[in-house]
């Protein structure tokens, strides 16, 4: 999964977890952990969840299960850290980008969402709408996998079921 913070990435990769019986490594929750460990903030903590992902992610991989990864992915390192792992494995990845084409809906979820995740402040609106200047166009390994992208302003039953399709073709 891939897409800006409040565009309903999470809220996709549950229902499609659910619905194919596949574990979820998302990043948000062990950045959180991270730093409820004393980790002091101003450390590249984001860096060190997307390697803690990986590893976890790597786990499921040897067991030979699926999984989901919810995260960010902006940038194409990000993209091609889930790329090499699964050519490791000798196994499929395959990206869903979610976006919101509405600015407004995507403002509004943004400021309504409550995560009970300490330490990790939910980004404002102003936030997102700066990193979106550092979301890196598609391109290199990432460019060349199959990629689904998604607009969440359509129903979530509607979206859930594309991506299984998706997934499953």
């Amino acid at each position: 999964m891939a897409g800006l913070p409040g565009s309903g990435k999470s809220a996709v990769a549950e229902q499609v977890a659910a619905r194919l019986a596949m574990p979820v490594v998302s990043v948000d929750p062990i950045e959180s952990a991270i730093l409820s460990a004393g980790i002091d903030a101003g450390q590249p903590t984001g860096l060190a969840a997307y390697l803690v992902a990986e590893r976890i992610a790597e786990a499921v991989l040897r067991s030979r299960q699926s999984l989901i990864v919810d995260a960010v992915n902006a940038v194409q390192p990000a993209r091609e850290q889930w790329i090499l792992l699964a050519d490791r494995y000798g196994v499929e990845v395959r990206f869903i980008e979610v976006v919101c084409s509405d600015r407004d809906v995507h403002r509004a979820r943004l400021e309504q969402r409550r995560r009970d995740l300490a330490h990790i402040a939910e980004p404002s609106w102003y936030a997102v709408e700066q990193s979106l200047d550092e979301y890196a166009p598609w391109s290199g390994l990432a460019e060349q996998r199959p990629r689904l992208v998604l607009d969440t302003i359509e129903p979530l039953p509607t979206l859930v079921d594309t991506a299984v399709t998706f997934l499953r073709s």
